[in-house]
């Protein structure tokens, strides 16, 4: 592939927004994450498969802000997923008021490097009414520097990942390419859990697979990563356990390997009998990450790395979207 177009990635974690903005056509100049086994994994992609990535910085969104970002001036797209506890329903949804509201670091770097495009997202709780001036404090703040504003809500699932996963997505650009912009529009079906990991299920001889496959016959929910200060290896708290075992999944924690020959469940948790543990690489698939992606890390931060990321597909798509604004205003020009 020709990568045309350079980008600069915000709070790039185990790497999901920037692999799918990689696939789109985007050729990377920096990924800024604070997390050090994030980082490993970003560095260990990168070398493994050549991704052509020119720098990983290991450090705080807010300090390039305000002593890096003037280097990249004139990069094409400033992209990120800045933290969601200021907006999640999880949270106490503090907003401006949380320490960890990264929004003003991310217009500071867009006001710095000046790039054709923006792409922003977060959890959907950033559309409810109780936010209604805080984004309005966005798009005010974006159009005085020149930039169209565009927000979507955006279902993983209708890109093809198999768990639903909300996610709010801003994306601005110059007036001469948002004219041209447009969301994607196709929806692609997403297999079901049984569908998406069956052959993983299958691959230590487990016998029951081919009946558990039957069962988790819906996508999965929401993933949910948790932080270093809450969430371990499991899959999120009781209503999200619940969810899985509806798909014939015990939630109570991520295994190590798939299930053995002869494996008949957990003695210890009858209300789970029979129901297999799903593994980070199964995770991983759920989230949309192709088996090639490897994660750094023991089981509890890499599967923390996968339950915070952004979907690949999604951004692949919407990555292919801001990329046609610019081709056509660019064939524009050239007519």
């Amino acid at each position: 592939m020709v990568y045309e177009y350079t980008s600069l990635e915000l709070c790039a974690g185990a790497g999901g927004q920037a692999l799918g903005l990689h696939q789109a056509g985007f050729k990377h100049k920096l990924l800024i994450e604070i997390d050090k086994p994030a980082c490993k994994t970003l560095e260990l992609n990168n070398a493994t498969h050549d991704l052509g990535w020119e720098k990983i910085l290991e450090g705080c969104v807010q300090h390039f802000a305000e002593n890096g970002a003037h280097e990249y001036k004139g990069v094409d797209l400033v992209a990120g997923g800045v933290p969601c506890p200021p907006f999640s329903k999880a949270g106490k949804q503090l907003g401006k008021d949380d320490e960890r509201d990264l929004f003003p670091a991310a217009l500071k770097i867009v006001e710095k490097t000046d790039p054709k495009a923006v792409m922003l997202e977060n959890v959907s709780g950033l559309l409810e009414p109780k936010f209604d001036e805080y984004r309005s404090g966005i798009d005010k703040r974006l159009h005085e520097m020149g930039y169209e504003t565009f927000w979507k809500l955006h279902n993983a699932s209708d890109y093809g990942v198999p768990q639903l996963r909300p996610r709010v997505i801003l994306v601005a650009l110059r007036p001469e390419y948002a004219k041209f912009f447009s969301w994607p529009d196709q929806s692609i079906e997403p297999p079901t859990v049984g569908e998406a990991l069956y052959d993983l299920m299958a691959s230590n001889g487990w016998e029951g697979a081919k009946s558990w496959k039957k069962k988790a016959n819906k996508i999965a929910p929401t993933l949910v990563g948790g932080s270093k200060k809450h969430g371990g290896p499991d899959l999120g708290p009781t209503r999200a356990r619940k969810a899985w075992q509806e798909l014939y999944v015990n939630g109570c924690i991520v295994g190590n390997e798939p299930p053995q020959q002869g494996f008949t469940g957990y003695k210890d948790k009858e209300e789970y009998k029979g129901m297999p543990l799903i593994t980070v690489r199964m995770a991983a698939r759920i989230q949309g990450f192709p088996d090639w992606w490897e994660f750094f890390g023991k089981k509890t931060p890499a599967y923390r790395q996968v339950g915070n990321a952004f979907p690949p597909p999604v951004a692949k798509h919407i990555g292919k979207s801001i990329i046609s604004a610019l081709e056509a205003a660019k064939f524009k020009k050239a007519v």
